[in-house]
């Protein structure tokens, strides 16, 4: 096999608390330096299309991060990556359910329907030159009963997810079809991710030689 010389890597900084995001990007080798959850207005603007509001909360997710690392000066020179998904059934964007009562909103809306799911992504560069991509699946609910919704809510999985629901845990088991991305859904779409790190000289790959 080819030897690959390596080199000191560079800095990531994930622009987000989120645990999905950041065990999904460990799921491809990479490894996270930062992790820079920012507070920023997530509330959609009149008229906003649901695709929309993915895009820009990512673009102001990273440019908070930015700002947070002024005052990180061993993350000098990182690159920064932020990402939001929305959840929306037509131009109805789904909230991140906080009580009960709204995931039952949203599991009986969602039932039996096809939704869409938006996750845009941001990758600053070192030079914070700014990347997106915004990555689109349609996904399909079986017809849910009475029994089974209440036994999601009894579960607490809907906790702080758009939409109300968690598609890699229990709803899983009410996904008919879905079309597009399943880690978009998670919350992070990695083709489209690792596409925009490598296009801008990130070593996507170097940990995975470093495996064998």
């Amino acid at each position: 096999m080819t030897s690959h010389p390596t080199a000191a890597r560079p800095l990531l900084a994930l622009a987000s608390a989120s645990p999905r995001r950041l065990a999904l990007l460990q799921q491809i080798g990479l490894e996270v330096d930062a992790l820079l959850p920012t507070a920023i207005d997530e509330t959609p603007q009149r008229n906003e299309l649901p695709r929309s509001v993915a895009q820009r909360l990512s673009g102001e997710k990273a440019a908070a991060a930015v700002k947070l690392i002024a005052y990180k000066p061993e993350l000098e020179g990182c690159y920064i990556l932020a990402a939001d998904t929305v959840v929306a059934v037509g131009r109805r964007i789904l909230p991140k359910c906080e009580d009960v009562e709204q995931a039952e909103d949203c599991l009986r809306l969602l039932s039996g329907r096809q939704h869409r799911v938006f996750t845009g992504v941001t990758l600053l560069t070192p030079r914070r030159a700014e990347r997106r991509r915004l990555v689109e699946t349609r996904l399909r609910f079986k017809r849910l009963s009475a029994t089974e919704i209440d036994a999601y809510l009894a579960s607490g999985e809907w906790r702080g997810k758009a939409g109300g629901y968690a598609i890699q845990g229990l709803a899983g088991a009410f996904a008919v079809r879905l079309i597009g991305s399943y880690s978009s859904v998670v919350g992070l779409p990695l083709y489209e991710t690792a596409a925009l790190l490598a296009g801008e000289g990130y070593p996507v790959l170097t940990p995975w030689f470093e495996k064998a």
